[in-house]
């Protein structure tokens, strides 16, 4: 599923001589094309633009919201805010998803497949709106164009993001043509030309898709004068609605014949060995934080996505607890690790956008619209929505904790801060869970109990970051354009993003 793709363009002379062009054609590599259809291209574009998201979780975003910590003594990492230079980002962006996805719209608009434009399209939107919201200004209306440029310009991030509804709004009209409009299937179950991966084949849920991303996006803006809850309300009204919808990258279970189809999170990749829970996750579900009491009974999700026993561990403080004598990282040993991470089979889901993430925006954007009931309804519909994922049995457990102090019970009680919390914990190593954190300024009455680093990087001067930093590659090839952002400055990394203020 998860494979490289390179679009390759073949040019001829015409004036060639035919004893040349007859020689050209009988060597001819029919292993390496010049020229392809939208069906190849989709699968890789969704399997890559999706799998960035785990790449960038393990490596910072879930140890910046402390899903995840180090394990052994400081050594000037992430976890203390020492924040270098990080390719994947612009790599997967520019590199592996992005140069795919105008090829394939322009084939597909050339032959007549809608869908698979507005899979493009929407596929773009995503992959812009997931870098901007790690970097900022991005390169887009001079991106793609390795033949007029190397250094293109950065778009202002508040471009980017006209940008990224316009794109989505173009997918919708596209997915909402008639299947008879289209030239090619969207999707078969032939492997090797197999299209929509994520859907197969059902442009509504690439529709409801589109408008959840749109959600999501606009729920970012609640300090901009423009902010509107009850926009964010109308795309939510129009999205995922159901678990069954959502949007997450499968992974195969390893074969001699798949490769690079494995979970980045699972114990094949090994990418999880040297770390292990963030003890503020833990506390989320231990009764400490939501609770004020871990001798009260936990949350019933903590025994499925996490290890019995694990403590998770401070940043950088070197405090987990000790690992059985053979075991690789208490990480793999969760049932969560096994059905979602797959850390057995290697295969599981990579969660993007799911239903439960759309309830906790519904209830946030409904809460500040001060639609109460509608807020309530969400709330609790995300935390359902939540633990069905984790097939969770209802009564039991399940009963006594959403009738617990750790969760409002009614309408009028409900806060803010129970509504992010509960996200928190659902968004378990997703991107998004750091964009909260920084929309609220990584506020203490909303995430009580999370914790400073250890021998935090001086240059954070006791705040939390805001941005990941541009990649060498933009350092050295294009520098002008990193010295407008100011990327070059040792606390860059604090600087919020266009999104995050005023």
């Amino acid at each position: 599923m998860k494979k490289f793709i390179i679009f390759i363009v073949g040019v001829v002379s015409l004036t060639a001589i035919t004893s040349c062009k007859k020689f050209l054609d009988v060597n001819t590599d029919p292993n390496n094309p010049t020229s392809t259809t939208p069906n190849f291209l989709l699968p890789s574009i969704i399997a890559n633009g999706l799998a960035m998201q785990g790449f960038e979780a393990y490596q910072f975003t879930g140890i910046l919201t402390q899903n995840i910590g180090r394990r052994g003594a400081a050594n000037s990492g992430v976890d203390q805010y020492f924040i270098a230079p990080n390719v994947r980002p612009f790599q997967d962006t520019y590199q592996i998803v992005g140069t795919n996805i105008p090829p394939m719209i322009s084939i597909a608009e050339k032959e007549g497949s809608p869908y698979y434009v507005g899979a493009g399209k929407i596929m773009f939107a995503l992959i812009l709106a997931h870098a901007t919201d790690l970097i900022g200004d991005i390169p887009y209306t001079e991106a793609f164009q390795p033949a007029l440029t190397i250094a293109p310009k950065y778009d202002p991030q508040e471009q980017i993001y006209a940008t990224v509804n316009k794109l989505l709004d173009e997918g919708i009209v596209e997915m909402q043509k008639p299947a008879s409009s289209n030239f090619r299937p969207f999707y078969t179950t032939v492997p090797s030309i197999s299209g929509d991966i994520l859907y197969k084949g059902v442009p509504a849920l690439w529709i409801k898709l589109a408008y959840s991303l749109k959600a999501r996006q606009a729920n970012h803006l609640i300090k901009k004068a423009n902010y509107d809850a009850n926009t964010v309300l109308s795309y939510i009204d129009k999205g995922l609605i159901s678990n069954d919808e959502d949007a997450q990258l499968q992974y195969q279970t390893v074969t001699s014949t798949v490769l690079n189809s494995t979970n980045v999170w699972g114990a094949t990749r090994n990418n999880m060995s040297l770390l292990t829970y963030g003890r503020y996750f833990i506390e989320m579900l231990n009764g400490k934080n939501l609770l004020g009491d871990e001798s009260l009974p936990d949350d019933p999700r903590l025994a499925v996505m996490a290890a019995v026993g694990s403590t998770g561990t401070q940043p950088a403080a070197n405090n987990a607890q000790a690992l059985p004598a053979g075991v690789v990282s208490d990480f793999y040993a969760s049932w969560y690790a096994a059905e979602i991470f797959s850390s057995t089979t290697n295969a599981g889901v990579l969660q993007v956008l799911t239903n439960a993430e759309m309830r906790f925006v519904e209830a946030e954007a409904a809460f500040r619209a001060g639609l109460l009931p509608r807020a309530y309804t969400a709330y609790i519909a995300g935390i359902n929505a939540h633990m069905d994922k984790l097939k969770i049995p209802s009564g039991g457990a399940r009963a006594l904790y959403m009738a617990s102090a750790a969760v409002a019970q009614t309408q009028g009680a409900l806060t803010l801060k129970n509504i992010m919390e509960q996200k928190y914990i659902a968004l378990f190593m997703n991107p998004e869970a750091w964009a909260d954190m920084r929309k609220l300024d990584y506020d203490p009455a909303i995430y009580t109990g999370f914790y400073y680093p250890v021998n935090a990087n001086p240059n954070a001067k006791g705040l939390y970051p805001r941005r990941t930093l541009y990649p060498l590659t933009e350092i050295q090839l294009n520098p002008l354009e990193v010295d407008k952002q100011g990327g070059n400055a040792q606390d860059y990394f604090l600087k919020p993003l266009w999104w995050n203020q005023p």
